[in-house]
């Protein structure tokens, strides 16, 4: 079964230009995480951007970019290209999106993902779901939640938290009821990833900015995978500050 890794990476950022460039202990991002992607067991990782200057940084330290149009609006979009770009490949039974702002994302998280599309029938889309583990992310809204039926179909993501308990406070709702928080790792069957990008945007996507809603609208079945690895996205120059604390201040070749 062939899995193709696609992460795309966009040099504009309103609140970190450049961020794929960003040094992280000796290593930019981008870098870091083709690094990551290429532990999983992907048959190929390519980097989709828009910019000259991530794809030769990227070619330059030995990795696969494709230049994309700048004009997409979202990152399904730039992945959808990058993949036309390269022909098509009728052997890929799986697209990968892999986040450009995760350093730290896991070869297992990539990897959950994949081997749901092993068996005889694959899912449509594919997404990580990890436990909720305190107040804070359960009421956060940079961290959308989700929740999802007896055979782990996500039902609907919300920047709110949901179910919402009528018998018990909010500060008791973990007490009472396991909730999800959705991780933004994708992954789809090709002739699947080419419908997505045809599609108008929903009423529930624009409401709570959130592209999978508009998938959910539109009929399309997501699959979860439930991880207990964490997720480290890469938004601001705080954030950038904690990663290379969490990398211990070190530096690599």
């Amino acid at each position: 079964m062939s899995a193709l890794g696609i992460i795309p990476a966009r040099y504009a950022s309103t609140r970190l230009p450049g961020k794929p460039l960003v040094d992280l202990g000796g290593q930019t991002m981008i870098q870091r995480v083709v690094a990551q992607a290429r532990l999983a067991g992907l048959a190929r990782v390519v980097v989709a951007t828009d910019d000259a200057r991530i794809l030769d940084h990227v070619r330059g330290f030995g990795g696969e970019a494709v230049l994309t149009r700048p004009d997409h609006p979202s990152g399904t979009d730039r992945v959808w290209e990058a993949f036309e770009q390269l022909g098509s490949p009728p052997e890929v039974r799986c697209i990968v999106n892999i986040q450009g702002d995760e350093p730290f994302i896991q070869p297992a998280q990539i990897d959950a993902l994949v081997n749901l599309f092993a068996g005889g029938t694959p899912p449509a889309i594919a997404t990580l779901i990890k436990p909720v583990l305190t107040e804070e992310e359960l009421f956060s809204p940079h961290l959308p939640k989700v929740v999802t039926n007896q055979w782990g179909h996500a039902l609907y993501f919300s920047r709110h938290p949901l179910p919402y308990q009528r018998q018990h406070p909010p500060a008791e709702w973990l007490r009472y009821y396991r909730y999800y928080r959705h991780l933004g790792l994708y992954a789809y069957r090709p002739d699947v990833l080419r419908q997505l990008t045809r599609l108008p945007p929903s009423p529930l996507e624009l409401a709570e900015s959130l592209e999978q809603l508009r998938w959910l609208e539109a009929g399309f079945t997501i699959q979860t995978a439930i991880t207990e690895l964490d997720a480290f996205g890469i938004d601001t120059p705080e954030d950038v500050l904690r990663a290379r604390k969490k990398l211990g201040g070190r530096t690599e070749d």
